[in-house]
């Protein structure tokens, strides 16, 4: 093989459909786009509209709710633990939390926290500390021996610095009703 002979894959390279060449070309005067109006030009399109009855997505109902800012969570089942239990990269004497699952390799990182899941054998000891545990998993752990501590959700700083705002805004009207009822 020689650098001249170096070529691309047949069909790799497209070139790009000129339209509005002449009539010789095939696609000339309207360019494939019909007639005049709305479709011919360019930007406006013509979304739901179907000649002034109400549009399909208009006469469908809206399901369902999508939460503004949904946590993420990390999931682990018992069957991975137990694995990394047995091949000693998981201490069975130690918390298992989500500093211990990272350096243990079972989660690249700690997102807004971690979801035990049932799924596997569990035959360890271990305190696990998870925000959310399900009732098979919780069951597995403590039929084992061990324990499951779950971690309140943590409160993201604007909501408490709001929390804090309302409760001095209440203490400073406190004083005003008191003298008012006094009076």
């Amino acid at each position: 093989m020689r650098l001249n002979e170096i070529r691309d894959n047949a069909g790799a390279r497209k070139f790009r459909v000129r339209v509005g060449r002449g009539i010789g070309s095939g696609i000339g005067k309207q360019a494939g786009r019909g007639g005049k109006g709305q479709t011919a030009r360019a930007g406006a399109r013509l979304g739901g509209f179907e000649g002034g009855q109400m549009p399909l997505h208009r006469r469908l109902p809206k399901r369902g709710f999508n939460k503004w800012r949904p946590n993420r969570y990390n999931e682990i089942t018992l069957g991975k633990l137990q694995k990394a239990i047995e091949a000693k990269r998981l201490d069975a004497s130690k918390p298992v939390d989500a500093a211990a699952l990272i350096a243990a390799g079972l989660m690249r990182r700690a997102k807004d926290g971690i979801r035990l899941l049932g799924g596997g054998d569990f035959k360890a000891k271990v305190t696990v500390v998870v925000n959310h545990a399900s009732e098979s998993a919780r069951a597995a752990v403590e039929g084992a021996g061990g324990s499951v501590k779950l971690i309140e959700k943590k409160v993201l700083a604007a909501d408490e610095a709001k929390r804090k705002k309302s409760a001095a805004k209440k203490a400073k009207a406190q004083p005003k009703r008191k003298a008012e009822q006094e009076a």
